[in-house]
């Protein structure tokens, strides 16, 4: 089994999620990405929101969520995306980078937009009563 290792930054607020959709694609993900050789789980995030949103994330207040996996999106089968999850806080204003499209807050009733990883967590998410 092939395994894609991602970081991904899990903000909720008022029962929704952060999610973010890159240039020419119509499915919405979580913000975050591949590590650099060498990075740390916490040095990927850190660079990942600060290419992707422009913000700063403050790095004593990072958090573990969890670690999920699924089959990638667009992989041949059997290719699946570990995606291990934080929260953390952040300094700036959430703003798209030249490579996302736009970001937006999605609810529960948005799983269908979402990639497979994400269902996952959508899923984990409103059991824990964070997303509506």
């Amino acid at each position: 089994m092939k395994e894609i290792d991602k970081i991904a930054f899990i903000e909720t607020k008022n029962g929704q999620i952060l999610s973010t959709r890159s240039k020419g694609k119509s499915t919405f993900y979580i913000p975050g990405g591949k590590r650099d050789e060498g990075e740390s789980d916490e040095e990927t995030l850190i660079r990942e929101m600060h290419e992707e949103l422009k913000v700063n994330i403050k790095k004593e207040t990072i958090n573990y969520i969890g670690t999920f996996s699924a089959q990638a999106d667009g992989a041949r089968d059997g290719v699946f995306v570990k995606m291990t999850c934080y929260e953390a806080e952040y300094t700036g204003a959430l703003e798209a980078s030249s490579e996302i499209e736009e970001f937006k807050w999605l609810n529960y009733k948005d799983i269908d937009i979402v990639s497979e990883v994400d269902k996952v967590i959508f899923d984990f998410l409103k059991e824990k009563g964070e997303l509506q």
